[in-house]
């Protein structure tokens, strides 16, 4: 029997040579439809597409992978081609050097006199601090802003602390108004990732009524799903990518490199607790992404069970991290368009090498 190469494009090849148990249980999650997108070129372009992708027979026919997640309908559309488009690239360490120059002077530097307190006050870290945001979009809303101004120079000791904070923040916060326990941390780490500011910092809001839609949305399809098939669809949804060899278990926390991404390199943590080997496998795969994989603009959201007295039914929802790369700062195109918004996502990255990125880096457990 022949040997597939563990690679997008062979993704149909991959599933139908699974285990029936194992295949049966990807299919009901996930649908895969393979097409073929064809074309002739004039002459005048030929040398044009050999220089830039390679061969013309690369581009003539292209094989695209469309992926769609059944019980949450999040879809992806696979072309390792759409990679080899011209971009325009510079020096990363040019890029991390501006970064520190223009926000020397920025409000976050000063936190204590240029940033307001909630009303409870401060949380104060070793290498972070709140402050309540000015323009909010939730009742409680603050800032995690860390003491280094490079987002990008974080050790594993900081990125515990940055979640430490946030999430002593949100007990206080749930003091303040026991109403509110819906917790989100996010992190929108440089202008291309939506970061308004370069100084290092993160998010974090506590919602009252219910979650926010979106994660609300994933809780309700999970329920359905467990309702059907009697069985846990976060554990379902880890044995699937398991199986391609696209997740691993460290430490009690299950690592994703996953099928239907909203955009390039996303990863999935989930976990049971909030707990140091959960914030430890958060800072292992940011490393592994600015290390191994030089992303430079990204965005982290932590989900959590609503604090406290969670109903019954919150009762198999994990604490979840999700972490998207969003490209180079200096590269001038967008990578969010129509597609993204109203059809599926359009990915270039191959999930089989990010989980590959990914066991290397985990299994040396990052940098310190």
């Amino acid at each position: 029997m022949a040997v597939i190469t563990p690679t997008i494009v062979n993704l149909d090849l991959l599933v139908e040579s699974l285990p029936e148990k194992s295949k049966n249980l990807f299919k009901r999650i996930f649908s895969v439809s393979i097409t073929t997108g064809s074309l002739v070129p004039p002459e005048t372009m030929k040398v044009l597409i050999e220089k830039q992708f390679g061969s013309i027979d690369r581009v003539v026919q292209q094989k695209i992978v469309k992926v769609t997640n059944l019980v949450t309908f999040e879809g992806a559309i696979f072309n390792s081609l759409r990679a080899l488009r011209p971009r325009q690239l510079e020096d990363r360490l040019k890029v991390e050097a501006q970064i520190i120059d223009r926000s020397r002077n920025d409000p976050l530097n000063k936190p204590l006199e240029d940033t307001p307190a909630d009303l409870f006050g401060r949380i104060k870290g070793k290498y972070s601090i709140t402050a309540s945001n000015i323009a909010k979009y939730d009742g409680l809303h603050s800032m995690i802003i860390f003491k280094d101004h490079n987002p990008l120079e974080f050790s594993r000791a900081e990125i515990i602390d940055y979640l430490d904070t946030g999430w002593r923040w949100a007990r206080e916060a749930h003091k303040f108004d026991p109403k509110a326990k819906y917790y989100f941390f996010l992190w929108n780490c440089l202008k291309k990732a939506g970061a308004t500011l370069a100084h290092g910092h993160a998010q974090v809001t506590l919602s009252r009524d219910s979650h926010y839609a979106k994660i609300e949305a994933l809780r309700q399809c999970a329920l359905r799903y467990q309702a059907q098939y009697g069985s846990s669809y976060f554990g379902d949804l880890y044995q699937a990518h398991f199986s391609l060899g696209l997740a691993l278990e460290k430490e009690g926390v299950r690592v994703l490199a996953y099928l239907t991404p909203m955009k390039e390199k996303e990863v999935i943590l989930l976990s049971r607790e909030f707990d140091l080997s959960f914030k430890e496998r958060v800072y292992e795969v940011l490393a592994c992404f600015r290390d191994a994989m030089h992303v430079t603009a990204f965005n982290l959201g932590i989900a959590t069970p609503p604090l406290d007295s969670a109903p019954p039914d919150w009762e198999h929802f994990p604490v979840m991290a999700r972490f998207v790369d969003r490209g180079y700062p200096w590269d001038g195109s967008s990578d969010f368009g129509a597609m993204e918004l109203y059809a599926a996502s359009v990915v270039s990255f191959d999930p089989f090498c990010l989980s590959l990125e990914l066991k290397k880096a985990l299994l040396k457990g990052g940098s310190p």
